[in-house]
């Protein structure tokens, strides 16, 4: 029966899969991005909340968003699986479209327009309780997506099989590239909707996507390669942490054996068993049997296989590297606030009768993105395979260095732009004057959106490859909402330095950012960054790559409870 189900499991999944895969992606990125990238004007133009505090509500929605992912992927690893987790929150999230749609359309949900010389009317308690439930609920489905949706479709790839091995680091450049045109046309096209039709419109268009997204996905269920989830991994990490607590007095020498079971550990190590390391000897106290444990069938709480405690030992050394992403996400994140606001204060027309929604200002960055992710997968990746010898061209820590730097020189540059647009505000007798359009380009703003995006395409990437290859292979949706918590912490991260700067500092006004000083900003984020390159580098320089036992070569073994010393690697 088993060895039916494999070879059932090999017909299925490949690239036949992709399409609905990708549209499931492209719709569901339409809907987010749809509503997230002019989040801040329609809560400063419709709902009339104060820069700051609608800034904060937008970073704080996107850190919650990006930290449900963890409930995610603990229901699909533990029991339901990748594909209904990722079936179940499509349908909360589209819920929530609809809520914030309806939000939109009846009067009585939003404060009354703005009057000429009357104080803006700001959202009531309530109207603001509806919002925040709508997102709640987007949250929610957004952390059931996310963390699924990447692994599900690199699942789709046997990585058992060679010709197969090579299109799962592809399948993230091009996951990315997709996600990215939905982004682009969602900067573009849903956001010239919102500004020039309605927030009705702008709101139903990204609703009926994420509908679409949930029947096409739905659609390819007999073609997809599922695997059965392998319990839940918290537990085994915590099994591990306890069974080491409870032997912490037992020695651990070069010669003490360590405890193996390979048919105990079969579900969670299809892909190869994970190899014993000299890190962290403590732990393989877990490892250690004593008089009290059965060998046939043990205590988890007391004895744990190598296999397992290098789970925890893989975890624990990604730690430092998974660290070190949340500063780029902070920098980023400026885009879809004071970025945004400097872009609606400029001249943004490209002709004398169209000019670009403020909020479509970041399709620089898509388009960088895109451009560099074309580049990095049809050049870059041939012409450093030659040099490397590696499938993937450079290592993925080698990518992720060089998205640092150039998210570095993009909020360094930032500031010098700022202080540009302030001489103008200046020259033209503005300063004052925060409603009114300086007589200065918006494409001035194009530098820091491209190489933003630039980096993003080396270093959001380079992490995600990260997550995926690094994690235990029953821990991938976990490692993947890793991905999405760094997001998360970012978004946090930024909030917390907006507040604080704004409490000590006059760099960041509410009402007048021509007398503000965000030049000062921008490059307190360039120091943080710098300082973040310098740490990465040297987590990057002594990180030890998780050590994979490919095939079976111990099948022959009579006895299925087995040892290996500690001093084999």
């Amino acid at each position: 029966m088993e060895m039916t189900k494999q070879i059932s499991q090999r017909k299925q999944g490949g690239m036949i899969t992709m399409p609905f895969i990708f549209a499931n992606e492209i719709c569901e990125k339409l809907a987010v991005v749809g509503f997230g990238t002019n989040m801040l004007s329609y809560l400063t133009s419709e709902l009339h909340l104060p820069l700051t505090q609608a800034a904060n509500t937008l970073t704080n929605f996107g850190g919650t968003s990006a930290m449900t992912p963890l409930l995610g992927a603990f229901i699909a690893d533990s029991f339901a699986g990748r594909f209904w987790t990722i079936t179940l929150a499509s349908i909360i999230y589209q819920i929530g479209m609809i809520s914030l749609t309806v939000s939109a359309v009846v009067p009585k949900l939003r404060p009354p327009p703005c009057k000429d010389g009357q104080v803006c009317q700001e959202a009531s308690s309530g109207q603001l309780a509806v919002l925040y439930v709508s997102l709640l609920l987007t949250a929610l489905g957004s952390g059931g997506i996310r963390p699924c949706v990447v692994s599900f479709g690199a699942d789709q790839f046997d990585e058992n099989e060679p010709e197969q091995k090579t299109s799962t680091w592809k399948f993230f450049n091009w996951y990315y590239f997709c996600m990215g045109v939905s982004i682009l046309v969602a900067n573009t096209v849903i956001v010239y909707i919102q500004d020039n039709i309605g927030w009705g419109w702008g709101l139903g268009i990204p609703t009926v996507a994420m509908f679409l997204s949930v029947v096409a996905f739905v659609a390819g269920y007999p073609l997809y390669r599922k695997l059965d989830p392998a319990g839940s991994p918290f537990t085994r990490l915590m099994q591990v942490a306890v069974a080491a607590f409870r032997k912490r007095h037992v020695p651990v020498s070069e010669r003490t054996m360590l405890y193996e079971n390979r048919e105990l550990d079969a579900p969670i190590s299809i892909g190869g068993k994970l190899l014993h390391t000299q890190s962290m000897k403590f732990l393989d106290k877990a490892a250690v049997a004593t008089e009290e444990d059965n060998l046939k069938a043990p205590n988890a709480w007391r004895l744990s296989t190598v296999h397992r405690v290098e789970e925890l030992k893989s975890l624990i050394r990604m730690g430092p590297i998974w660290g070190a992403g949340i500063l780029l996400i902070t920098a980023s994140a400026q885009q879809n606030t004071f970025s945004l606001q400097q872009a609606k204060s400029m001249d943004r027309h490209i002709t004398k009768s169209f000019q670009i929604p403020a909020a479509s200002m970041s399709v620089f960055t898509q388009l960088s993105m895109l451009s560099t992710i074309v580049f990095y997968d049809r050049l870059f990746v041939p012409a450093t395979r030659r040099l490397t010898g590696l499938d993937r061209g450079v290592s993925f820590l080698t990518r992720m260095a060089v998205g640092f730097l150039i998210s570095l020189l993009a909020t360094f540059a930032a500031g010098f732009i700022e202080i540009r647009r302030k001489q103008a505000a200046a020259g033209a007798g503005l300063m004052d004057s925060p409603q009114e359009v300086i007589p200065i380009s918006a494409l001035w703003l194009m530098p820091q959106y491209c190489l933003h995006g630039i980096a993003e395409a080396f270093m959001s990437i380079g992490h995600l490859e990260f997550f995926y290859d690094q994690a235990p292979e029953s821990m991938r949706s976990t490692a993947t909402a890793l991905f999405w918590l760094s997001i998360s912490a970012g978004s946090y991260t930024s909030t917390l330095l907006v507040t604080v700067v704004h409490r000590v500092s006059d760099w960041l006004p509410d009402r007048n950012l021509n007398r503000g000083k965000l030049e000062y900003f921008y490059w307190l984020i360039t120091l943080l960054q710098l300082l973040n390159l310098l740490y990465y580098l040297i987590c990057a320089k002594y990180y030890t790559l998780k050590p994979v036992k490919l095939g079976d070569d111990d099948a022959a073994r009579a006895d299925e409870d087995c040892f290996e010393l500690t001093g084999r690697v």
